[in-house]
């Protein structure tokens, strides 16, 4: 199993598909990256050499922001909105839709399982 920058990529896909598994490499980013090693991008991941994967593991240092270098500026980015209190980071710090997306009725995967409040339903009015 061929491994890039810390990461197994599966053996049984085309090359092309395989490198998708590294965060922050995309199916342009991959495309790309076989053009440039000079890599046939349907050949399977098992039947790269590794002068290949080697190859490969350069051009993603020297070119690209992947794996843990990308997660780390992520997180700084998110961390440095959340210091200056501005309106994006105080979505992020409250957990709710920072883009601007409605919050009465979707945003459940931001917002987590609905939390029921008891006592609208059911209470008869004693006028």
């Amino acid at each position: 199993m061929p491994r890039l920058l810390g990461v197994d990529i599966p053996t049984d896909r085309p090359t092309v598909i395989s490198l998708t598994y590294l965060y922050g490499v995309g199916p342009k980013i991959a495309r790309e990256l076989c053009i440039k090693a000079g890599i046939d991008p349907q050949v399977r991941a098992r039947e790269l050499g590794e002068d290949e994967v080697a190859r490969l593991a350069a051009l993603l240092d020297k070119d690209y922001v992947v794996e843990g270098q990308l997660r780390r500026q992520t997180s700084q980015n998110i961390s440095r909105l959340r210091d200056i209190a501005s309106y994006r980071g105080l979505r992020h710090r409250r957990g709710l839709p920072v883009r601007g997306q409605r919050t009465k009725t979707n945003a459940r995967t931001r917002k987590g399982p609905k939390k029921t409040v008891a006592g609208k339903k059911g209470v008869k009015d004693l006028r």
